[in-house]
């Protein structure tokens, strides 16, 4: 990225936008949660510790996709390439801004513009958690299109250990099979059921069987095996749950906020280490 971007224009339209945590085990492209991490972006006069988001970046792109014609600058929480749903949020401003920059801020069109915004940002991004979390906040569901916030009394923390190497998610998809077992595909849609309805009637006690996976973790732990030790790691020490974000490398834990501080020192310092919560909000829109 280049220096902060000025501007004489006094007028900025920003974007604010939560980080991902997708698949939660079984839910391979359909499942997602927001976190609170964001990445802001916008146009107009730049904020302090912003840069120029250039023509390669995953913001611009989508953002001269859906018909943007502005500079944008960008500042971010978000780590790249660690399975926290980078690209996925800054698609989502990109596309937003593009929005913004033919409607304004209203906050009536822009709610009505969010199903096609995320459609587009999820056909940019290949799957649509990432995007529908992004955009709606808290935990989603979303297939063919459509994105449902799944209901839930559950107010936890998120613990995420981060390595430092990157994955690709591009390149990791294509370590996955073109086609699975019958028995495996069936696992996997009575996990993400299972773990659905847990979600919405609070169960915690189902959610360590909920979250477990045949179709994409393992084959994804090969070339991150620290991502799996610290995983065990997370429920030997209480965990609700734990899980592969994304494509990884990060590991999500999903723990009791009175535990969390206890299980973030259980994990293994060779990976920075969050706590987080749930970000009940998703995409912000305002002016500047």
């Amino acid at each position: 990225m280049r220096n902060k971007v000025t501007s004489n224009s006094q007028r900025s339209i920003a974007v604010r936008v939560p980080a991902s945590s997708a698949n939660i085990g079984p839910g391979f492209d359909v499942l997602g949660m927001a976190l609170d991490l964001n990445i802001e972006a916008g146009f107009g006069n730049a904020p302090a510790e912003s840069n120029e988001a250039d023509e390669n970046h995953p913001l611009t792109v989508a953002y001269r996709h859906c018909g943007g014609t502005k500079d944008l600058w960008v500042r971010s929480q978000m780590p790249m390439g660690k399975g926290l749903g980078f690209s996925g949020a800054a698609r989502v401003a990109g596309c937003i801004l593009a929005h913004a920059e033919k409607n304004g801020v209203e906050a009536e069109k822009f709610d009505q513009a969010k199903p096609e915004i995320m459609r587009v940002a999820s056909e940019l991004e290949g799957h649509p958690d990432n995007a529908a979390a992004s955009m709606f906040g808290g935990f989603v569901a979303s297939v063919d299109g459509f994105a449902v916030r799944i209901p839930t009394p559950l107010d936890p923390s998120i613990i995420v250990w981060v390595p430092e190497q990157q994955t690709s998610t591009r390149e990791s998809r294509t370590k996955l099979p073109a086609s699975v077992k019958f028995e495996d595909a069936v696992f996997n849609i009575g996990h993400t059921a299972l773990l659905v309805a847990a979600l919405a009637a609070g169960d915690i006690a189902a959610l360590s069987v909920a979250t477990r996976d045949r179709l994409h973790q393992d084959l994804r732990f090969v070339k991150s095996p620290n991502s799996k030790l610290v995983l065990q790691a997370a429920v030997d020490a209480g965990a609700w749950c734990a899980w592969l974000s994304g494509s990884g490398p990060t590991i999500a834990a999903m723990v009791d906020r009175r535990d969390a501080q206890r299980i973030d020192s259980a994990l293994p310092n060779s990976g920075a280490k969050m706590v987080l919560r749930v970000a009940q909000r998703g995409a912000e829109l305002f002016e500047i």
